[in-house]
């Protein structure tokens, strides 16, 4: 049955009772805890919200916006005076966070019937989020150092400034690299990296090799390879099973990087790209816990911490942006002059680095129509292989007998899945 007009009204002023309520409870509580005096709890938030959605109603019945300011300014009166309450009993224990939440509360209740529901919802649920989870976010500030503040600087730098100010046009005589597109993918991969940085830093030092290895592999999976073979050497083939584990577990996130870039990318070509990326993914994923379940019997858990350094900087986005528009020019080039074969041979080079450039890259040419399907599916899966091989190959040099053996084999079963699952595709 369709929702008249009075019906959508009902359901906004529902949402800011809602909103009101979420926010109310969390302050009583804080409020209950820490005995402060507060401007309120959870009825009166209720009520600073309904206010707020009431006179948004009718501002826009009487068609003036006055009606809304008005009681506004009563709020943010009342919020001073709260304030200053607060300032005469307890003037060491300042905060401005429940004067701030009760004015946008009235405003999120405003928006609610002024034909913004959904919106004014989520950022409610936000709102709450953000209060309830105050010492968890301070926790996360104070494991932040000033690199980490730098970086993300940086990144917001790149995304906002940067990215505008590129022309969306081709700048080469072959129609490959347009500038505005190379960036806001390389945005995207460092944007990847952060995730799996964020996570590292967020579990702490103590954390045993196979979330190690999850968390690790979304900023490096290279990094972790290293540092787990140089570890096998230290501790022997007693955490062979453990490391493998967890070595396991980077690899696999390189699959899950690229479903997620192609994505981005190409939508279309997920769908094919998931039998193989599945096969190998699923392989990877049934190894890590045959490792993980010997481990668990042998009651060995290694804990070592990854040394990783924030992904994002300016430098290092250009350097990737310079391999990708590298890696582009040369699919094109294999396109024009080496039609089918040449993208092979562009993969299982550039994948010998890295397999973001070659996902990228293959995800426009099929995209732009210049291969097909299974050219494209077949390049990406190469690219993926040749750098599992490059990373097996550092596990033979430097790690010891036990991580060595379990890598071997984990390759060649890798390898197998995948070719098995291109030649069926």
């Amino acid at each position: 049955m369709p929702i008249g007009p009075d019906g959508r009204l009902l359901w906004g002023f529902a949402a800011a009772f809602l909103i009101g309520a979420l926010v109310g409870i969390e302050r009583e509580k804080k409020k209950s805890r820490s005995e402060d005096l507060g401007i309120g709890g959870v009825r009166t938030f209720v009520l600073f919200s309904l206010s707020g959605a009431v006179a948004a109603w009718l501002a826009m019945r009487l068609e003036s916006g006055w009606v809304f300011a008005v009681p506004l300014l009563g709020v943010a009166a009342l919020t001073v005076a709260g304030y200053l309450a607060q300032a005469r009993v307890k003037p060491r224990s300042l905060g401005l966070t429940t004067e701030v939440a009760a004015l946008t509360v009235y405003l999120l209740g405003g928006a609610c019937v002024a034909g913004h529901l959904e919106t004014a919802l989520a950022l409610g649920v936000a709102l709450s989020a953000i209060l309830a989870y105050k010492r968890s976010l301070h926790d996360l500030v104070a494991r932040l150092g000033a690199d980490d503040i730098e970086a993300a600087v940086k990144l917001l730098v790149a995304t906002f400034i940067v990215l505008p100010l590129l022309p969306r046009e081709v700048i080469d005589p072959w129609g490959a690299i347009e500038p505005r597109s190379v960036w806001l993918l390389v945005i995207l991969i460092a944007g990847l990296s952060l995730i799996g940085y964020v996570a590292t830093r967020a579990l702490g030092p103590e954390r045993g090799a196979a979330v190690t290895g999850l968390a690790g592999g979304l900023v490096s999976s290279t990094a972790v390879t290293l540092t787990f073979a140089r570890q096998s050497r230290d501790e022997g083939d007693e955490s062979a099973d453990a490391l493998a584990t967890g070595l396991l577990l980077a690899w696999g996130i390189m699959f899950v990087r690229i479903v997620v870039e192609v994505v981005v990318v190409h939508p279309p070509l997920v769908a094919p790209l998931l039998l193989p990326m599945g096969a190998m993914g699923l392989t990877t994923l049934a190894l890590a816990a045959w490792f993980a379940h010997r481990s668990r019997e042998q009651h060995h858990t290694p804990g070592g911490e990854i040394l990783l350094s924030n992904p994002f900087s300016l430098t290092a986005a250009a350097k990737f942006a310079l391999l990708f528009t590298v890696v582009l020019l040369a699919v094109k080039l294999a396109q024009i002059h080496f039609p089918g074969r040449g993208y092979y041979v562009v993969a299982a080079v550039a994948g010998l680095a890295d397999v973001d450039p070659v996902t990228l890259s293959m995800a426009t040419v099929v995209r732009d129509g210049g291969a097909d399907t299974h050219t494209g599916v077949a390049a990406i899966v190469l690219a993926a292989l040749t750098n599992t091989v490059v990373k097996c190959g550092m596990i033979v040099v430097l790690a010891g007998a036990g991580l060595r053996r379990r890598a071997v084999l984990a390759t060649a079963l890798l390898l197998l899945s995948g070719l098995a699952a291109v030649v069926l595709f």
